[in-house]
């Protein structure tokens, strides 16, 4: 739907120049100059030619085949400009001019003109504010940025046109090669979405690279990006996590789940890796696109100096991969191989002296082993052989296996003509051992999220749903959990002191006072949390001084009672919440609990409805799911109930969007098989 933006018949450039200077030569020079095919067509009202081409008076003079039109004329004329495309039936425009939606309220109104004038004529449009396409197979550069990249397999996917010129420079300095390049803009039309998704079809591509700001089609993300991921790996730099997603909010989910921590659960859902840095983008790309997935997490690290070595190795083993242990027939072949002081432990140790036959033997030793799953080799700088001979080692060796190899050759003044090499025989190569780590560190949850079997969310059928719907229209949040199938231990809301004493004697003792006010969020902070009241008169007493300080300290705060409840004495802590985020939806946090959660910031999230194993992981993630397993002196707890609690949390959010926020702190956590019990629940219902 979108190939003609990459391969066009024809192209017009309305906005055309002879003076070097504007854009519009720009555009016309980069589609001369880097050989486009098709007709070239400026329109340009007093000129006869640019660059060799017939210029004309107006978009209706233009032969067909056109396909494709770059506008770039001021904003003031764009929508005229689409008006004369939409009548000629070029359904493919890229607005480069800026002076729309960033530049203010009357920008915005121009923007929607232009969405307008699309849909009057079944036009799609990339921009406005934008750079345009690159497609270095058709070849097709319809920017005005002066180079372009080397054909390649890698394609970048840009909110931003600075990025986007900034890459294309990096490219061809760096040598790595492109397929397309998209610069979106202000996406009044053609979203990041779509864009992955038409990008994704195109067969030259094996990597897709994404620069993103923003979503507003959060679900529809996730969905185009999880169907990519399944046959071409989708790597992401998220900008702009700020703290927005956290304001105004009544829970301490609210607090722990910003728009950052969805971000990151929508992109670990949808098989997207989310790299943190412009280097982790690219190097990551690279070595996706050019080498084999690992099979597993044993690393073995081939070197000539013991420092590079192991920043490498504490770079692995941070981050999940371990040292591959080598076997001693392994060893046992290797020493008489290598120089005698070399270390053949894992990493294998050559010395400086070392030359390429030594690392060549080495190489293909550790890559043919079933104990290694993949090799970092490191060269650190030395006088005795070029860098580029080893270069040609490690890609003739790599070329024969089908596990992935990542070099670093360091330094930078005397290794061009080896990074030239290691591009040509595809193998990524990093300055530093730790990006080389890193991308291998990638590669490997790449795979593991491939080899996850898919699995659908989990639906429970003992759902109360009369009850839920009348607890929701109260906001009677210990109401729907029950109507859930949450437990919660036995607990009444009252609002006398007498009421109080009665209904813990018939709960049994010891009980818990808890206040219950819409305007008041951390209870215990105020004091409106009283524990472990063993007889009838300290309930009395308590509830009418708890009460009496209350409204003291905070008198225009509404006091609705308090909640006498049975007091679990003894169990583990753990946080459940949902809340709904403005791009994903319903999203589920866990973590540990307690008064202290959000100093402790121990939390988990995900993207809900949840499956099975996507609960289990979220709780395996944080400290409160090692806890729960056993520690020190902590018995092991009923982890399958707190997962059983989450994914009933889970499909609560789903089935009731009106909740905004839901939050159980703390669910005690009893011992195995004993269950879990929602101790205290807090919540917010979008009033419609």
């Amino acid at each position: 739907m979108l190939n003609y933006f990459f391969r066009p018949r024809g192209v017009a450039i309305i906005g055309a120049s002879r003076d070097p200077h504007k854009l519009g030569f720009g555009v016309v020079r980069n589609l001369v100059e880097y050989g486009f095919r098709g007709n070239i067509c400026p329109v340009n009202p007093v000129a006869n030619e640019i660059l060799g081409n017939k210029c004309y008076a107006s978009v209706a003079e233009i032969p067909d085949p056109v396909d494709l039109a770059i506008i770039v004329v001021p904003a003031k004329f764009v929508a005229a400009a689409l008006e004369e495309c939409g009548k000629k039936k070029i359904k493919r425009t890229i607005v480069v001019s800026g002076g729309f939606g960033e530049t203010g309220a009357e920008g915005r109104t121009r923007e929607g003109e232009l969405a307008r004038i699309a849909r009057k004529y079944e036009m799609r449009i990339i921009g406005p504010n934008c750079i345009g396409t690159i497609d270095t197979h058709t070849p097709l550069n319809t920017t005005f940025v002066i180079g372009m990249p080397k054909i390649g397999d890698i394609a970048f996917v840009s909110q931003s046109g600075a990025m986007v010129a900034a890459v294309i420079d990096w490219a061809r300095g760096a040598g790595v090669g492109f397929s397309r390049i998209v610069s979106l803009g202000n996406q009044v039309d053609v979203n990041v979405t779509e864009m992955l998704q038409s990008v994704a079809d195109d067969p030259q591509t094996k990597v897709i690279t994404a620069y993103i700001e923003g979503l507003t089609e959060g679900r529809e993300f996730m969905e185009a990006a999880e169907e990519i991921a399944r046959n071409k790996p989708v790597v992401v730099l998220k900008a702009g996590y700020g703290k927005g997603g956290a304001k105004a909010v009544a829970s301490h989910t609210g607090a722990l789940a910003g728009s950052a921590e969805a971000y990151d659960a929508a992109f670990e859902h949808s098989g997207v890796l989310r790299a943190h840095t412009t280097e982790e983008l690219f190097d990551w790309a690279r070595a996706l696109a050019w080498q084999p997935l690992p099979k597993g997490n044993k690393v073995a690290v081939l070197t000539n100096a013991g420092g590079p070595a192991i920043l490498a190795v504490d770079f692995i083993e941070k981050w999940g991969l371990q040292l591959a242990k080598l076997t001693e027939d392994t060893k046992k072949y290797l020493r008489p191989r290598l120089p005698a002081a070399a270390s053949v432990n894992n990493p294998v140790d050559l010395l400086a002296g070392s030359g390429p036959a030594t690392y060549a033997v080495a190489l293909d030793t550790l890559i043919s082993v079933p104990e290694v799953d993949a090799v970092i080799v490191i060269q650190a700088p030395q006088d005795w052989f070029l860098p580029e001979s080893l270069a040609e080692v490690i890609g003739e060796v790599a070329a024969i296996h089908h596990k992935p190899v990542l070099a670093t050759i360091m330094g930078l003044a005397s290794v061009d003509k080896a990074l030239s090499i290691l591009h040509q025989k595809r193998v990524p190569t990093f300055a530093f051992p730790e990006r080389a780590a890193s991308a291998l560190i990638a590669m490997y949850e790449r795979r593991q999220w491939l080899d996850t079997p898919e699995e659908s969310p989990v639906e429970f059928r003992n759902i109360d749903e009369d009850a839920a719907r009348n607890a929701v229209a109260e906001s009677d949040f210990s109401r729907l959990l029950i109507a859930y199938g949450i437990k919660l231990p036995p607990s009444q809301l009252v609002t006398k002191a007498d009421e109080a004493g009665k209904i813990a004697k018939e709960i049994g003792y010891p009980v818990v006072l808890k206040l219950v006010s819409e305007d008041i969020t951390h209870k215990s902070d105020v004091g409106g949390v009283v524990l472990n009241l063993m007889d009838e008169k300290s309930v009395r007493q308590q509830f009418n001084s708890t009460i009496r300080n209350i409204r003291a300290e905070y008198p225009k705060a509404k006091i609705n009672g308090m909640i006498v409840q049975k007091m679990i004495t003894f169990g583990q802590e753990v946080i459940v919440g949902v809340r709904r985020d403005p791009q994903f939806g319903p999203v589920v946090l866990v973590g540990s609990g307690g008064v202290e959660v959000e100093l402790q910031r121990d939390v988990s999230m995900g993207i809900a409805p949840l499956t099975k194993s996507q609960a289990e992981r979220m709780l395996e993630n944080t400290q409160a799911g090692k806890r729960l397993k056993g520690w020190r002196n902590i018995p092991p707890a009923d982890k399958k109930a707190v997962i059983e609690v989450m994914l009933r949390m889970s499909q609560l959010a789903c089935d009731f969007p009106e909740i905004s926020e839901l939050e159980i702190n703390p669910l005690f956590v009893l011992r195995k098989n004993k269950g879990a019990f929602a101790v205290d629940v807090r919540g917010t219902v979008i009033i419609k």
